[in-house]
């Protein structure tokens, strides 16, 4: 069935999902612009982050701050506007809300009381990613940041260990080089695809096994935020 356009703007009372570029600022839909000027609030991981966008493209919709110091009294003021027919943008400061993010918990609250949703499609960094790693696509997992504390950051690889699928992992800079360490002793030296500030000027991807790409990095090198993907378990029986 060919795609059609969906010829209204937004509905009272609705939660609008609005998928925002993960760099580029010309990666987003004309959809999203149109949500994102028709909508009555705007609620944003980054104001100044988000206004930013808004400005680029001469759109005025106010903006208030929604993250992880604020969710839990901030979620129960967005919820209270949108039951009474206030219409909400969720954005996160770079690609599709929810995902590793704090969007989630205010996409399950408004589930949970019954608000629409609407998803605003767009691009992904995992998706992003994945497309151009060069790993299977057929299956994959999306597991997004390990944790911080590197005893447990070793647990859930472990608990990965067997995972026929491909992987693929978010990670800042300053836990890159540790991350990449831990996937080697636990998962073996796989074949991985390291892309870096992806659709911005110093986008790159390397491709190779885990061994090859910690020896090109070093504390002063790694800069910038990385999606990680990673060959998932093969059986050698």
């Amino acid at each position: 069935m060919a795609p059609e356009a969906r010829k209204d703007t937004v509905t009272p009372g609705t939660l609008y999902v609005v998928s925002t570029p993960i760099g580029n600022l010309e990666d987003i839909t004309l959809r999203a612009l149109k949500v994102l000027e028709h909508v009555t609030l705007i609620a944003a991981e980054s104001r100044d982050h988000t206004r930013k966008l808004l400005s680029h493209y001469g759109i005025k919709t106010p903006v208030t701050s929604y993250n992880t110091h604020n969710q839990r009294h901030k979620g129960r003021v967005l919820l209270d506007k949108l039951k009474s027919g206030v219409t909400i943008a969720l954005v996160s400061d770079a690609g599709t809300p929810g995902l590793s993010d704090p969007g989630t918990r205010l996409i399950r609250e408004a589930i949970d009381a019954g608000i629409p949703l609407v998803p605003v499609p767009g691009v992904s960094a995992a998706l992003t990613a994945l497309s151009v790693a060069g790993l299977p696509t057929h299956g994959f997992v999306f597991v997004g940041f390990l944790s911080n504390k590197r005893g447990r950051r070793r647990k859930e690889l472990e608990s990965l260990r067997e995972e026929p699928c491909t992987m693929v992992f978010f990670e800042s800079p300053h836990r890159l080089i540790q991350m990449l360490n831990d996937v080697f002793d636990i998962l073996g030296d796989r074949d991985i695809a390291l892309a870096k500030e992806m659709t911005k000027v110093f986008e790159e991807v390397r491709r190779g096994p885990i061994s090859g790409i910690l020896a090109t990095l070093n504390d002063e090198t790694v800069r910038g935020e990385y999606t990680v993907v990673v060959a998932g378990h093969k059986d050698r029986g």
